[in-house]
């Protein structure tokens, strides 16, 4: 009996291809994306018990505390929409099945589930929804476990960062063979009920920031809870994120968090910048990840011989080294080595603050610093959502390049003959207020 779906047309597309190994689908909310890939790997299922073949469709996301944290909602709501196809399936509250029981769903955490992902050796189809917070680690494990013949990979997602696993692996840098995917937003939805569109157009009007990102799958430029969302904005609005020239006369100045020499360690972040009167050029951002202090050396050259600027551990000597990092930047010909005093308790509110206090004075080589920029943007408060409590920065890939622009702010303001109380943080919340959390859309 034929079974007639409806679906978005980017959908029908996606899946218009007989025999595909990755078939993906990224944008923002609303999109449908989620309830047409639930539809399609109900009608797989069925597909599959109709040919006589055993064995599980896996529908994973990265975090599952329970089912109803699962995709088995979704699953059960496609089910029972679709005229027909209801009377060929077995949901429980806790499992779904073809009638004939040769095909069965599971859902698991990626996270939390690997090892028994790894043992179930007959996965048709894994579908990842909600994929933008898979790690690299987790493709990895997983993506081996899918060897049926003619198995199939589905992610969706609404891409946050340009540098997120899943964007790489599936959208910037595709397999080169066997892919299908298509960027898919609400306009393309024509099925996008009215309630929604409620929701967004008062996103639209009140939370204009967050809306790109929400609605239309652009990449994240602020994150609810970051510590300068409200400068940055002025910077673009402004015009002050766009080209800057260095000036030949004046020195740069480098600023840097300093990471380390193992591929584990963190990252090595630095801010190029120049001092010109009561403004900051920003002209370069550098980061970098497991690499010698040689390969940071041949960097710096590119400005002759600029001043370095280093926080306390500088003078550290830590690891296989013999010598510090003021020390090896000595030898290396630099000839301005300069290690700023430990700022002591507080110290990370205290550049989040004088950062604050400097932004409006910045213009930025927008195209050079774009990581940068971006790091900026989503270096965040982390909360205790149970006591509702903020427990400082979040200490993730964006804060290298945060502590470094933190520094910058900090020296600018001790030349210009501040004190330390003048940056200070005061004694109330600098995240700015912030609604929910968007990272999980």
């Amino acid at each position: 009996m034929a079974i007639e779906i409806k679906v978005p047309q980017k959908i029908a597309e996606i899946f218009a291809p007989p025999k595909m190994r990755y078939r993906v689908a990224r944008g923002g909310r609303g999109s449908g994306k989620s309830r047409g890939f639930a539809i399609m790997a109900a009608i797989k299922a069925a597909q599959l018990a109709a040919q006589g073949k055993s064995g599980l469709i896996v529908c994973g996301r990265e975090f599952m505390n329970s089912l109803a944290d699962s995709s088995m909602p979704e699953i059960v709501g496609a089910i029972r929409a679709i005229p027909g196809l209801e009377s060929r399936f077995a949901i429980g509250n806790e499992y779904i099945r073809t009638k004939d029981g040769r095909i069965s769903f599971v859902f698991a955490g990626m996270r939390q589930n690997l090892e028994s992902l790894k043992g179930k050796s007959a996965v048709h189809l894994l579908w990842v929804d909600e994929a933008q917070v898979v790690s690299e680690k987790a493709w990895q494990l997983t993506l081996p476990t899918v060897r049926a013949d003619e198995s199939e990979i589905w992610v969706t997602w609404n891409p946050r960062f340009e540098h997120d696993a899943t964007e790489q692996r599936f959208w910037l840098n595709p397999p080169p063979e066997g892919w299908i995917g298509r960027e898919i937003n609400w306009g393309d939805n024509p099925f996008f009920p009215g309630v929604m569109d409620l929701e967004r157009r008062n996103d639209l009007a009140r939370r204009p920031e967050f809306y790109p990102h929400i609605w239309e799958g652009k990449y994240m430029t602020v994150q609810a809870g970051a510590y300068w969302t409200a400068e940055l904005a002025a910077a673009e609005k402004e015009g002050r994120i766009s080209e800057c020239l260095r000036d030949p006369i004046l020195p740069v100045k480098c600023f840097f968090d300093l990471g380390g020499a193992s591929g584990k360690a963190d990252a090595t972040a630095i801010w190029s910048a120049q001092f010109v009167g009561d403004r900051i050029f920003i002209l370069d951002y550098y980061e970098a990840v497991g690499q010698p202090l040689s390969a940071h050396a041949d960097y710096l050259r590119k400005w002759g011989n600029p001043e370095l600027h280093l926080p306390h551990d500088g003078r550290n000597i830590s690891g296989s080294s013999t010598m510090s990092w003021q020390t090896a930047l000595y030898d290396a010909g630099f000839g301005f080595v300069e290690v700023h005093p430990n700022l002591g308790a507080g110290a990370a509110l205290t550049r989040i603050y004088a950062a604050r206090n400097v932004m409006g004075r910045c213009i930025f080589n927008g195209l050079a610093c774009k990581a940068g920029l971006a790091a900026l943007a989503a270096y965040h408060e982390k909360r205790d959502e149970n006591r509702n409590m903020g427990l400082g920065p979040e200490h993730d890939w964006a804060s290298h390049a945060a502590d470094a622009f933190g520094l910058m702010a900090v020296a600018w303001l001790e030349n210009r003959g501040g004190v330390k109380g003048s940056y200070n943080p005061p004694e109330r919340d600098l995240t700015g207020g912030g609604e929910n959390d968007i990272s999980a859309y």
